[in-house]
């Protein structure tokens, strides 16, 4: 199979050559293109105030100066002679679940996959520690392999949160909702040594919906997390309250 990755952590990250070296050594047709630095939480962003350069490390990655929306949109719009038959973006250094969704630079470059009509998963690796990428980069090639063998009749994207233990500690595979954070913690005041006020975005608050059934709680008890996302961010049951208050 013909398989693009990307990441939002950069081509150098970890995660993404483990997954790289994982999928190759199981006869698949790997092409990374990944951003050149880490573009965390650069969510859907696209680059359009300027040109973007590619460029190709020794390994054979290539890498681009923008946004992990822009390397999924170049690689399957013109860059790739063959369009990718899935796009896969991770392993990402630390969780992407709940409303993390919505800023991730993770979850984004699948997205862009998906919306470009191919079967795309966001793959992360939900701990900071980052010890056992293995067990996630093992996990996906398997996705791979069912995919493969049953693929799906339409283009899906999936958002797949593995916790940070040995394959023998997972204790299976749950098709989750996304749960739901408290708000994020207040920014962060600093003064540098020119006497001028910096700010740092707060860390994420802690999760609030976290019952079972949501991604947090699958991975809190050593579940594989698998959410399957869609883009239609339309809230239909307000449509009906909207038009009755604009004939009012």
């Amino acid at each position: 199979m013909r398989i693009l990755l990307s990441n939002d952590d950069g081509y150098f990250a970890p995660g993404l050559a483990a997954l790289a070296a994982t999928l190759a050594a199981r006869s698949h047709q790997v092409t990374v293109v990944a951003p050149e630095r880490d573009r965390s939480g650069a969510s859907n962003s696209l680059t359009l105030d300027r040109p973007l350069t590619v460029r190709q490390t020794p390994n054979g990655f290539f890498h681009v100066n923008g946004t992990p929306t822009d390397c999924v949109h170049l690689a399957v719009t013109g860059l790739l002679p063959e369009l990718p038959e899935m796009i896969i973006s991770g392993i990402n250094h630390g969780a992407n679940m709940g409303d993390d969704t919505v800023y991730s630079g993770t979850v984004a470059a699948a997205t862009e996959g998906f919306l470009l009509g191919i079967p795309a998963l966001a793959v992360s690796l939900a701990n900071i520690q980052k010890e056992h990428f293995q067990t996630a980069a093992d996990f996906v090639a398997g996705l791979v392999e069912r995919c493969v063998a049953s693929p799906f009749q339409e283009p899906v994207l999936l958002n797949v949160n593995v916790p940070d233990v040995a394959p023998e500690a997972i204790q299976g595979v749950e098709v989750t909702r996304l749960g739901r954070r408290h708000k994020a913690q207040d920014v962060v005041r600093t003064v540098n040594p020119r006497n001028q006020v910096m700010y740092w975005v707060g860390a994420a608050g802690a999760a609030q919906d976290a019952g079972p059934g949501t991604d947090f709680h699958a991975v809190a008890h050593q579940r594989i997390s698998i959410t399957p996302l869609q883009i239609d961010l339309t809230r239909y049951p307000q449509m009906g309250v909207l038009e009755d208050w604009l004939s009012q």
